[in-house]
């Protein structure tokens, strides 16, 4: 399966907001996971999709009330349970990096245990190469 990427977009509100005034971490993690869901269980199914581990995330600006976030996701890595999302957020109006990372999700059976799901994905663009190996080495540890 090739990869494929997915855009999901979120306006920053008043209530997103930190005691700083800028988007509260907790709330661009928690779109994070949102994206690199989307990613994952359009491959299988939302019911069979939970997130097991998110690969760190460091936020390189501020962003304010207003913004407008760009999530751009996709799944760059198959287990045999696990699928590996990759997550690029910025700034919609100027392009401008904010946060990325990759969350590890595990496919399970309908009593929650980890349960094959038959993928694999075929990185074919360089950048899909290069991310395929991070995500490759979370299970090499």
């Amino acid at each position: 399966m090739d990869v494929q990427t997915y855009v999901i977009h979120h306006l920053v509100k008043s209530a997103d907001l930190n005691h700083h005034g800028t988007l509260y971490a907790g709330r661009g993690a928690e779109w994070v996971v949102e994206a690199g869901f989307v990613a994952a269980s359009s491959l299988t199914t939302t019911e069979s999709t939970v997130c097991l581990n998110i690969h760190g995330m460091l936020f390189t600006r501020p962003v304010k009330r207003g913004s407008l976030l760009r999530y751009e996701s996709k799944v760059v890595y198959a287990g045999r349970t696990s699928l590996v999302s990759y997550v690029k957020v910025s700034l919609g109006h100027t392009n401008e990096f904010v946060v990325d990372g990759f969350l590890t999700f595990i496919h399970v059976d309908e009593n929650g245990k980890a349960s094959p799901h038959g993928l694999t994905i075929e990185a074919k663009t360089p950048e899909d190469i290069e991310l395929q190996e991070k995500a490759r080495a979370f299970f090499k540890k």
